[in-house]
């Protein structure tokens, strides 16, 4: 496969996978601004933050507003990780790659973006915008399962799949260190009640809250969850579950190329540390220190699958 083809179909699935998790960012944002008894501005400067916005907000709007971020997050095209921006970016990638896809794939794709382009096209009133970023998951999940569907387990399924998992272990990092380092308030609330509707949240904005009431029998705590979501293999979003589907798609790359690249040695190196780690070296080391240090992996092992498979090629 071309490189510039990989690239495209890599890009298209990071993209499709943004697109959705700053939908749920948001709701993060918004959830939890609600549960705060002041300051809910400065709960959309956490949530810019993580989204890595925050200056470009900045530059733009000046002091934080929750109706202005919400509306930079979801339809600015000011902004290249908004959702219309994101999903905009995923139809031009399918453009380009449209042959590697099947029928069923391109059309869900485009008719995400015709119908979040006209949901989008003007500002979301509080009220609405519930229904409005349920309807950007679901349209995210339509795309994968048409994907799931209809697609060869082949080199262009794999690209895919890199680009899915590796936007989404970013996103639940960001997500995990946006609620423990940025958005408790003070340390004097950490095992509150209002600290545990916080964590809650954070389990709904990432379609956790069933599975680890099912697996806890509801009981929630601060280190419970960041175990859920950091070392829970069977947990879809987690960093050990994307992690090993990135590991597992370069293996078939490798295995379908006959070729080992340096990419493979730097997955191997993360999964490892995922396999044998324990939620109580994390709390020694720093929740986020442990975070930045795996988002700063995760970067380089991005740009180095870019070089490897030549995607500017």
């Amino acid at each position: 496969m071309l490189g510039k083809t990989a690239g495209g179909l890599f890009w298209l699935f990071r993209y499709l996978e943004r697109s959705e998790n700053t939908a749920r960012l948001i709701e993060t944002g918004f959830r939890i601004a609600l549960t705060r008894p002041a300051g809910a501005d400065d709960e959309w400067q956490s949530v810019l933050q993580t989204a890595a916005v925050d200056q470009l907000y900045r530059a733009k709007h000046g002091d934080v507003d929750q109706a202005k971020a919400i509306d930079f997050l979801l339809r600015d095209t000011d902004n290249p990780s908004s959702v219309m921006s994101s999903i905009a970016a995923a139809r031009q990638n399918a453009r380009l790659t449209r042959t590697a896809l099947t029928r069923e794939v391109w059309e869900a794709i485009n008719e995400a973006y015709m119908a979040l382009k006209y949901t989008l096209a003007r500002p979301i009133a509080p009220k609405h915008l519930p229904e409005v970023l349920a309807t950007v998951r679901q349209h995210s999940g339509l795309v994968r399962g048409a994907m799931h569907g209809t697609m060869l387990r082949n080199d262009i399924f794999d690209f895919c799949r890199l680009g899915t998992f590796l936007e989404r272990a970013d996103n639940t990092a960001r997500i995990l260190d946006v609620k423990y380092y940025v958005l408790l308030p003070s340390v004097t609330q950490i095992g509150s009640s209002l600290d545990n509707v916080q964590w809650e949240t954070i389990l709904r904005a990432v379609a956790g809250s069933r599975a680890y009431r099912w697996l806890t029998q509801g009981e929630i705590t601060p280190r419970g969850i960041a175990d859920f979501l950091i070392f829970d293999g069977r947990m879809p979003r987690s960093l050990r579950f994307t992690v090993r589907k990135i590991a597992t798609n370069l293996a078939y790359l490798e295995e379908n190329y006959g070729q080992r690249h340096p990419c493979h040695d730097q997955i191997d190196i993360l999964a490892a540390q995922l396999r044998h780690g324990t939620i109580e070296d994390v709390f020694e080391e720093g929740l986020h220190e442990f975070l930045t240090d795996f988002l700063n992996n995760l970067g380089h092992l991005g740009g180095e699958i870019e070089r490897d498979y030549r995607f500017l090629g």
